[in-house]
């Protein structure tokens, strides 16, 4: 009979872990007897820490709520797709929805069982996306450069203000493509509306249909009635980000809801039109990205009915100083500083670096700086944070040619120009020239080995009057 209880128990507890949903049980004194895998994992705490303890010295409950599964027991009352917010015994934010009722037995009031879904996650996205729309700030003027290469993609960006047309933001991480969407969103004539942005990656896909599209209430487990981002960016502009990370399998369904310009809640069987102006950004190139299973080629088409390819930041050398400056100018205001300056070796040192994280990364580095500074005006080499100082140093180009070897003299004007602008366009010329000499001027070898475009470096070409 031992054994047979065992073997029982091992059923009961293996088929409750393997429920994809959490099972919370108390008994009538409000003490834990059931609590399965998936609820602690929800709750983010060990079985140990909430098994056989009462509810109240575990979680917290915000305005003097009560557990509603205290409520179950307590009042003998069944609630369904009810979501309650709590604490769990780190002080960790919990939202979830639940299931709950009662526990009868031989009419007496046992105690409560509760089944939940988990939508902490989604909780914190809506949050996020409600706080984006808030702060919705940038604008053209917040775009920092006179390059011609990103010259090019602004002006293009301000005609593309004047149409509702779908827009397709090609560039790397870091390049600022969020950045472009708002300046054309606070441009449009739809500045007044709401601005949405989602990142499409930081989605798990059982969350994402739902989030995007709305849901319906009792269409699965939880869900509850919640319109989704196209029906909150109502006459606005819903920017989706990373548009190559959405599942295949959610592109076509994004595509028809594009298509036919209706949207329909999961669990649903009504359409809502909609009005609404898509911007979605890639950070790869879309062939590429059609090539490798990313992105349907039907939908790149249809978003990419405006087309803007970011520069990366070795692309547009030219603004690095003027970038450089204005986050001096950025973090001095939000830390109560009075740095005026960058050395002018490392700043000849940052115009030859790559650039890999683009002009996030350059930000990143100027705060670092900044952070490790005491009482100095000028940033200097020794104020980078140790790693940046590493890559600096490896870099392949610094090795390569001399020139860019010695730290800017100021004394030895005939040397390097009047200005530090003279210095970098005279180190510019003569980076490009050995690399076209090593590549026999071969133009497409050449941009590949300079890590630039043929357009790019054509243009660098022309600029320097080389031959």
């Amino acid at each position: 009979m031992n054994n047979f209880l065992k073997r029982m128990n091992y059923y009961y507890d293996k088929v409750l872990d393997e429920i994809d949903a959490g099972v919370h049980v108390i008994d009538e004194g409000g003490n834990t007897v059931i609590y399965n895998r998936k609820m602690a994992e929800i709750e983010g705490m060990a079985k140990a820490d909430v098994l056989y303890k009462n509810l109240h010295d575990v979680f917290s409950f915000e305005h003097n709520e009560e557990s509603r599964l205290l409520e179950a027991v307590e009042k003998g009352i069944k609630i369904e797709n009810a979501k309650q917010s709590y604490y769990n015994n780190q002080g960790l934010e919990i939202t979830t929805v639940n299931h709950t009722l009662p526990i009868f037995y031989e009419n007496e009031r046992i105690g409560a069982m509760e089944i939940a879904r988990d939508i902490t996650k989604l909780e914190k996205l809506i949050r996020e996306n409600r706080q984006q729309r808030e702060e919705t700030r940038f604008t053209f003027q917040s775009i920092i450069g006179h390059s011609p290469a990103i010259s090019d993609v602004i002006e293009a960006s301000k005609r593309a203000t004047r149409t509702d047309s779908s827009i397709l933001i090609i560039g790397d991480t870091g390049t600022g493509k969020e950045l472009f969407a708002q300046s054309i969103h606070n441009a449009s004539e739809r500045a007044h509306k709401p601005f949405i942005s989602q990142n499409c990656a930081a989605i798990p896909d059982n969350l994402i249909e739902g989030l995007l599209f709305g849901t319906k209430k009792g269409a699965f487990t939880g869900a509850i009635e919640r319109p989704g981002l196209f029906e909150e960016a109502e006459g606005g502009t819903l920017l989706l980000d990373e548009i190559n990370s959405l599942n295949i399998h959610l592109q076509a369904k994004l595509l028809r809801v594009l298509q036919e310009k209706k949207v329909r809640r999961v669990g649903d069987t009504r359409d809502r039109s909609f009005n609404v102006r898509i911007i979605a950004t890639i950070n790869e190139d879309p062939i590429e990205a059609i090539t490798n299973g990313h992105l349907r080629k039907d939908l790149y088409y249809r978003l990419g009915v405006v087309s803007l390819s970011i520069p990366p930041l070795k692309e547009r050398r030219e603004d690095i100083e003027k970038l450089a400056y204005h986050f001096i100018h950025k973090y001095n205001e939000k830390f109560a500083m009075g740095v005026k300056d960058i050395d002018p070796s490392l700043l000849s040192n940052f115009f030859h670096y790559e650039w890999p994280g683009n002009v996030r990364e350059l930000e990143h580095l100027i705060e670092g700086a900044m952070n490790l500074i005491e009482y100095e005006e000028s940033i200097t080499y020794h104020h980078l944070p140790f790693h940046y100082r590493h890559r600096l140093q490896s870099q392949p180009f610094l090795k390569k040619e001399k020139v860019f070897d010695h730290p800017v003299d100021s004394n030895k004007h005939e040397h390097i120009g009047h200005t530090l602008n003279d210095y970098l366009t005279k180190a510019e010329r003569h980076f490009i020239q050995q690399a076209l000499i090593r590549n026999q001027h071969h133009i497409t070898n050449t941009a590949k080995e300079l890590g630039m475009s043929r357009q790019n470096l054509q243009y660098r070409i022309k600029k320097h009057r080389l031959t």
